[in-house]
């Protein structure tokens, strides 16, 4: 059960530092200072109104998937 628990921890602090990560690209590329230094072929910004508008667009099972995602994140 232990390792269990070292892997659930390892998941969550992925998970957490690619939300990070994440949301320091979209305020560098909101503000406008240049490319991302990692990613200069990436737009964080329009692949994350693109995800938002597919799942807005699905109606019923965009706002099922969007409250199944928010109950998963909130249970840390």
């Amino acid at each position: 059960m232990e390792i269990i628990n070292k892997v659930k921890g390892w998941a969550a602090g992925l998970a957490e530092l690619g939300i990070s990560l994440a949301a320091l690209m979209i305020v560098v590329e909101v503000l406008g200072l240049g490319s991302i230094p990692f990613f200069p072929e990436t737009s964080v910004v329009t692949n994350v109104a693109a995800m938002l508008g597919t799942l807005g667009s699905e109606g019923l099972m965009g706002l099922v998937a969007i409250w199944i995602l928010w109950g998963i994140w909130s249970k840390k």
